[in-house]
C-alpha cells in the first residue's frame, strides 16, 4: 500500500496546480497570487529531519515538485522571451533585446560576456 502524501506536499502540489492554471489563462494578477501562495507554502516546509523518516515519500515527492516548478519556470521564461521579441518587432527602437551586448560597455570576457538575460 502506498504511503499517503505528506500534508505539506499536498499543499505544494495544490499551489503549483493553481500557478499552472493561472499561467495557462494568462492572468497576471492570478499568477501573482498563485506565486505568493507557492512562496507561502515553501516557507512552511517541514524540518529537514522529516525528509529522512524511513518509509516517507517526502523526499521523492519534493524532488517531483521541484522538477515541476522548474518546468513552470522554463515556460514563463519562454513566454517572456516571446513577448519581448513581439514587442521589439512592433517597436524596434523602444525596447532592448533579451540577449545581446550592453551598449557602450566593452566586454572584458570576450564572447562569454556578450550575452545576458534581462529579467
Amino acid at each position: 500500500m502506498a504511503q499517503p502524501s505528506h500534508p505539506w506536499i499536498a499543499s505544494l502540489k495544490a499551489g503549483l496546480d493553481g500557478l499552472e492554471q493561472a499561467l495557462l489563462q494568462g492572468d497576471p494578477a492570478a499568477v501573482e497570487r498563485a506565486s505568493a501562495g507557492v512562496q507561502s507554502v515553501l516557507q512552511r516546509a517541514p524540518k529537514t529531519a522529516e525528509f529522512g523518516v524511513p518509509g516517507s515519500t517526502l523526499r521523492h515527492d519534493m524532488l517531483e515538485a521541484a522538477h515541476r516548478f522548474g518546468q513552470l519556470r522554463q515556460a514563463v521564461l519562454r513566454a517572456s522571451a516571446q513577448s519581448q521579441r513581439a514587442v521589439r518587432s512592433l517597436l524596434p527602437h523602444q525596447t532592448p533585446g533579451t540577449y545581446g551586448r550592453m551598449a557602450g560597455v566593452p566586454s572584458s570576457t570576450g564572447g562569454a560576456g556578450r550575452a545576458f538575460l534581462s529579467a
